[in-house]
């Protein structure tokens, strides 16, 4: 028999009990420190609209299982874009929030949502985990839960457990073989690699160099630096939002740099671009990104190809360089699947999503697959 707990803090459970169950997945996201700096740092918690209500499930007073849990009161942050089902339910008169969402924070990065131990069955644990999801909504009223960026096999449990599968789209580099810079260009036709050449020759024509730091190069220059690279970039969008503080960035510095991969582009001594990626095994995940200056190619050459770089250098198989861009198809990062799954309370609205879902997965397996 399956013990359900809920914990407001990350901190509730033991970083060794959490993290052995995060060892084995792929995402540096799920794990104790980063989801800890996220709630010290005030970045969810209090009124940012992510309230951390963690779940665990034990089994003979054993931790078998961990799932990184918000209540939220809006859709903000979250990458998987559900306000035309909020605006829906409220033609419909039927709460869309509070809701529930299982992922890590403003990280649209793949990973396990439920983080298992070893020998445990994974597909009885999620549908286990599903069941008492389901029974906490209707206890707490929460009109919905939301697996967001799970792994495909997950989001495959989630689905038979009931819930709602979502398809979505990102571009990821894979190495494909590949071991140099050149052998990366082989993959594409004569014209296409002279244009890369031609972008990747820009930054030193511009006098900019670039480079990824080592963990003893996050001085707190630095990490001021990277901040406000993230803070401006945010600010000039419309939609941009500052999820992050500057105290998450020297959390992360201090506490998290055997993770962090972070590039910066120097121009005369100067930091004038950065890009914030972490690196976990054989993966690195690129997620912000800002500059000062304006010059050609410098976005492209700080963002993704000083990544690929150092995935060839170093052995990467996979460079996830974030949400959006189909810039990126051109430049080596390949149209990929992204998963999410769904529970919604009310059957009237539940109804009308799993009809749009059938079309939009048709639409988006189409373009995936080249027919779109």
């Amino acid at each position: 028999m399956y013990e359900l707990r809920l914990h407001a803090r990350v901190r509730d459970i033991p970083q060794e009990e959490w993290d052995a169950l995060a060892k084995p997945d792929p995402s540096p996201f799920v794990e104790w420190t980063w989801l800890d700096c996220l709630e010290e740092a005030g970045c969810v918690g209090g009124d940012t609209g992510w309230l951390p209500v963690h779940f665990s499930l034990y089994k003979d007073a054993r931790l078998v299982a961990l799932a990184p849990a918000y209540a939220k009161t809006n859709s903000e942050g979250e990458f998987v874009f559900d306000w035309s089902w909020a605006d829906a339910s409220h033609r419909m008169g039927v709460p869309y929030y509070p809701k529930l969402i299982l992922a890590v924070p403003f990280t649209p990065a793949t990973g396990g949502r439920v983080l298992s131990a070893s020998g445990i069955d994974r597909g009885e644990v999620v549908r286990v985990m599903a069941e008492a999801t389901r029974k906490w909504m209707a206890s707490a009223e929460i009109a919905g839960a939301h697996v967001l960026f799970p792994t495909r096999d997950e989001s495959a449990q989630w689905r038979d457990a009931g819930f709602l599968e979502r398809y979505g789209v990102q571009y990821h580099w894979r190495r494909q073989g590949a071991t140099t810079w050149d052998e990366f260009l082989g993959r594409f036709a004569s014209k296409r690699r002279n244009q890369i050449r031609r972008e990747v020759q820009q930054p030193a024509k511009d006098e900019v160099s670039i480079v990824t730091l080592a963990p003893e190069e996050l001085t707190p220059d630095v990490v001021q630096a990277m901040f406000a690279l993230y803070a401006s970039n945010v600010d000039k969008h419309y939609y941009g939002r500052r999820y992050l503080n500057p105290r998450f960035f020297e959390l992360v510095a201090e506490r998290f740099a055997h993770r962090l991969a972070w590039v910066v582009a120097r121009r005369r001594g100067e930091i004038v671009a950065g890009a914030f990626n972490v690196q976990k095994g054989q993966r690195l995940y690129g997620r912000y990104w800002g500059g000062t200056v304006d010059l050609p190619f410098l976005h492209f050459n700080v963002c993704y190809y000083h990544g690929i770089r150092h995935c060839l250098d170093h052995g990467l198989d996979l460079f996830e360089p974030g949400a959006g861009g189909e810039h990126k198809k051109a430049r080596g990062f390949d149209p990929t699947l992204t998963y999410s799954a769904h529970w919604i309370a009310s059957a009237q609205l539940r109804g009308a999503v799993e009809a749009f879902l059938e079309r939009e997965r048709a639409a988006i397996r189409a373009y995936v697959d080249g027919d779109g």
